[in-house]
């Protein structure tokens, strides 16, 4: 896979401002890793003065510093990388989705798996590229999204982003006594449901 250079995280498990820190739970002690990129859409928005909603970069690791789940010692330590500036994905294309495809074939040996947070307009189109794109992939790829914003008091944000945590992080629960590997290829959630990126 080829390399190209990406931009820092803007929030990880093991930053000083994660109150997992200290815990139980802290990066240091976890088995998994998990590379976030945050790319723009709805997950990632807030209501401006006007009260459109709007993204804001910062936002969203500011919300996953202070998620207690994500910091239970079960769960993937985790890198956020927040690309600039964050897009609508109904503005994204081949370009875009190329971009997505270079930066996880740079990182792909240091992390057990990907997360990838953009806007549903085009994210099935997205998948089915980077199933393309990302050949001898041999980590799990999970695109996500969300239709309401982490603002609202309702929003299916939270559990799209625990659940894609959870099958990037290599391990999807199948029942309490059975656990089967993420397949390694790019797959979306959604709505309760882990689908294949191209079928």
């Amino acid at each position: 896979m080829s390399s190209v250079a990406i931009p820092h995280p803007v929030t990880s498990s093991g930053s000083a401002s994660n109150l997992a820190s200290l815990e139980a739970g802290s990066p240091s002690r976890r088995k998994r890793s998990v590379l976030v990129l945050l790319t723009g859409g709805t997950m990632a928005m807030k209501n401006n003065e006007a009260g459109a909603l709007e993204p804001v970069a910062g936002y969203l690791a500011a919300r996953m510093r202070a998620m207690p789940e994500i910091r239970d010692a079960k769960m993937p330590a985790y890198d956020v990388v927040e690309y600039s500036p964050l897009l609508d994905s109904a503005d994204m294309g081949p370009s875009d989705w190329s971009q997505i495809a270079g930066d996880i074939a740079a990182k792909h040996d240091e992390y057990d798996g990907f997360v990838v947070i953009l806007g549903t307009d085009t994210m099935a189109y997205c998948a089915s590229a980077l199933s393309f794109m990302l050949e001898n992939l041999a980590k799990p790829v999970v695109l996500t999204g969300s239709m309401i914003p982490f603002a609202q008091a309702y929003s299916d944000a939270r559990r799209n982003l625990v659940m894609s945590l959870i099958f990037a992080g290599g391990l999807f629960p199948d029942n309490a006594r059975r656990r089967r590997p993420t397949p390694p290829e790019v797959c979306i959630f959604f709505h309760d449901r882990l689908v294949r990126g191209c079928r």
